[in-house]
C-alpha cells in the first residue's frame, strides 16, 4: 500500500515541494528512506519509529520503502518527521484519514521519542511554498505557528504532538487554525529599549548620521575610544521608518531559515542590528559552508550592519561586501547548488584614526609609530571606501555636553523628518522599479536628478582634483547632495549641499592619501 505525504525542503531562504511517499510491501521489516536524505533525515527512522509506538500507533510489519521526491533534491534537516510519521501511520488501513485530509495540507516538524513535536528551521518559507503549490493549510510545529501565519490565504495549524496530528486529520479533534493580525502586532512590537536622546553633544555627527539614514548613505565614523560611536550606531535603527509587512516577511523568512528568530515573537517588528566580532571569516560574513545558510550581511537586510573596528577586520573578509553593497543580495555557487540571499541593508563601520586611538586628539598624544599608523590603515582598501557615503570625525564629548540637564532631541522627532525625506524619495522613483532611496540611483538618475549650476560643478571637479577621488566617489557625492537638498526642500543642488557632501568625503585624503 501507498501513502502520500507533502511537504518542502529549505534550498537556501526558500523552500522547494518535496513529496513523502510511503510504500509497505513484502519481505522482512526494514525501513529505507531514498531521495538523496542527509544524515538527520536518515536518522528519523530510529525517531519516527519510537514516536509511533509511544504514540499508541501501529508499526509497519513488511518492508518499508519511503522515498522523498524530486530525488535530485538535497533533504536536509529533521523537518521531515512529522510527514513520514504521518505516512506511516496513513498504512493502518485504507482511507485511515477521511476525505483525501493529507492531499490538501503541507506537513513539516521534527519529532521527539515521545510524540511531541519539535520547533523547526524555515517556517515562513514552508507556509510561501504551500500556498504557492496550491495546499489549503500547513501542519507544523505549535512554536512555528505564529511565524507561519504571516502567508495570507493559508489555514495554519500548530500542533503539540503525533497523538494530536492523528487525532485532527480523523476529525476526531478540532484545533482552531493561528491567527495574526500583522499590522496591529507591527505597531505593538515596533518598539526600541534605547532612544537617541539618550546621545549628548556631537551636533555634526548627528546631522551626518540624519543624512546617513534619510538617504540610506553607508557612513563610516571615525574617532578616538570613549566617544560614543557604538552607542550612537546602535540607536540608528531608531530612525530608520518602521518595517512595512513586506520588509518584515522577508527579514522573518531570513532569520527563520538561519535559526535566530526568536519564536516568542513569531516575526521581526523591529529592524535587525547586527554587529559582528572582528574575528568573523569570510563565510560567516557572506555566508557558506557546504550548504549555505544566511550570512551576517542577510541577517541585516532591511537593518544595520555595524562594523566596529573595522581595521581589525581581515581584509579579504571586507572585499567580500562589495557584492551586497552594490546588489543588495548575495549569490554563492556550491556543489549543492546556487543559493542566493537578500542583504540590503545599511552599512555603518567605526575605527580609530591609528592603533591607540589618540591621533589627532587635543588631549591625549598619539604612541604610534608611522608605519604602524600606514598598515592599521592599509588594512581598508579604496574600492572599499569608495562605496561609503559618508565618512565624519567623531570628536571627545565636552564634559558640559555629558552633564547638560536638558535631554537631546528625540529618535521619534529625528523619524519624522526622516520619514518626510523618505517619501519624497519615493515620490520621485516612483517610475523607477528598484529604485527607493537616494543612495540606489545609478548614472541615469544621476544625471536626471543631481544636474549640477556652473558654481557647483566648478567646487566638485576641485575636490576631484585636489582628494584625487575616483568616479565612484563623485556618485557618491551627488547621492548625498541630493539628500541634503531634499532636506533642506530644495528642488535642485545647491553649492552648499555640494560643499557639505565633499566635508563628507574629506577623510579619503586624511587616512588614505
Amino acid at each position: 500500500m501507498l501513502t502520500r505525504v507533502f511537504s518542502a525542503a529549505l534550498h537556501g531562504v526558500d523552500a522547494l515541494g518535496v513529496e513523502v511517499e510511503v510504500n509497505e510491501g513484502a519481505g522482512q521489516p526494514k525501513a529505507i528512506i531514498v531521495g538523496l536524505p542527509d544524515a538527520a533525515v536518515k536518522e528519523s527512522r530510529d525517531r519516527v519509529f519510537t514516536a509511533l509506538i509511544n504514540s499508541g500507533l501501529r508499526l509497519p510489519k513488511g518492508r518499508l520503502t519511503i522515498s522523498l521526491a524530486p530525488a535530485d533534491l538535497r533533504k536536509e534537516g529533521p523537518s521531515f518527521d512529522l510527514p513520514i510519521a504521518l505516512g506511516i501511520a496513513a498504512l493502518a488501513r485504507k482511507e485511515f484519514f477521511p476525505d483525501h485530509a493529507l492531499d490538501k495540507c503541507c506537513v513539516a516538524g521534527e519529532l521527539a521519542l515521545d510524540g511531541v513535536i519539535r520547533p523547526i528551521k524555515g517556517a515562513l518559507s514552508l507556509a510561501i511554498e504551500a500556498k504557492r503549490q496550491g495546499r489549503q493549510a500547513i501542519l507544523l510545529p505549535k512554536a512555528n505557528a505564529p511565524e507561519a501565519a504571516m502567508v495570507d490565504g493559508l489555514s495554519v495549524y500548530g500542533l503539540e504532538s503525533l497523538s494530536q496530528a492523528v487525532a485532527f486529520l480523523q476529525g476526531e479533534r478540532s484545533i482552531r487554525p493561528e491567527q495574526v493580525d500583522r499590522e496591529r502586532l507591527l505597531q505593538e512590537r515596533a518598539k526600541y529599549p534605547f532612544d537617541f536622546s539618550d546621545v549628548r553633544g556631537q551636533t555634526h555627527v548627528r546631522r551626518a548620521l540624519e543624512v546617513a539614514i534619510a538617504g540610506n548613505h553607508n557612513i563610516l565614523l571615525v574617532g578616538p575610544p570613549g566617544t560614543g560611536k557604538s552607542m550612537m550606531a546602535k540607536r540608528l535603527v531608531t530612525l530608520m521608518p518602521p518595517m512595512t509587512e513586506e520588509e518584515a516577511i522577508e527579514a522573518t523568512q531570513i532569520h527563520s531559515v538561519a535559526g535566530t528568530l526568536d519564536l516568542r515573537e513569531g516575526f521581526l517588528a523591529t529592524r535587525p542590528f547586527r554587529s559582528p566580532h572582528h574575528t568573523i571569516s569570510d563565510a560567516g560574513l557572506l555566508g557558506g559552508s557546504s550548504h549555505p545558510s544566511p550570512g551576517e550581511v542577510s541577517l541585516a537586510h532591511h537593518g544595520i550592519l555595524f562594523l566596529d573596528e573595522l581595521p581589525e577586520f581581515r581584509r579579504s573578509t571586507l572585499e567580500v561586501m562589495r557584492q551586497p553593497l552594490e546588489d543588495g543580495r548575495v549569490t554563492i555557487s556550491r556543489a549543492a547548488g546556487t543559493y542566493t540571499f537578500l542583504s540590503r541593508f545599511l552599512l555603518v563601520a567605526a575605527m580609530n584614526s591609528c592603533p591607540c586611538g589618540f591621533l589627532g586628539d587635543p588631549r591625549r598624544e598619539c604612541v604610534c609609530a608611522p608605519a604602524q599608523i600606514e598598515r592599521y590603515r592599509s588594512k581598508i582598501s579604496g574600492p572599499l571606501l569608495d562605496r561609503i557615503d559618508l565618512q565624519v570625525e567623531v570628536p571627545s564629548v565636552a564634559y558640559g555636553d555629558l552633564r547638560r540637564e536638558e535631554p537631546a532631541e528625540s529618535s521619534a522627532s529625528i523619524r519624522d523628518r526622516v520619514l518626510k525625506m523618505r517619501e519624497i524619495q519615493r515620490r520621485r522613483f516612483a517610475a523607477y522599479p528598484g529604485v527607493t532611496t537616494n543612495s540606489q540611483m545609478d548614472a541615469a538618475e544621476l544625471r536626471k536628478f543631481c544636474g549640477l549650476d556652473s558654481e557647483s560643478d566648478k567646487l566638485l571637479e576641485q575636490a576631484m582634483e585636489q582628494l584625487n577621488l575616483s568616479a565612484r566617489a563623485h556618485s557618491r557625492i551627488l547621492k548625498v547632495a541630493r539628500t541634503l537638498a531634499d532636506m533642506g526642500g530644495r528642488e535642485t543642488l545647491s553649492p552648499d549641499d555640494v560643499m557639505e557632501a565633499i566635508q563628507y568625503r574629506s577623510l579619503d585624503r586624511k587616512l588614505w592619501a
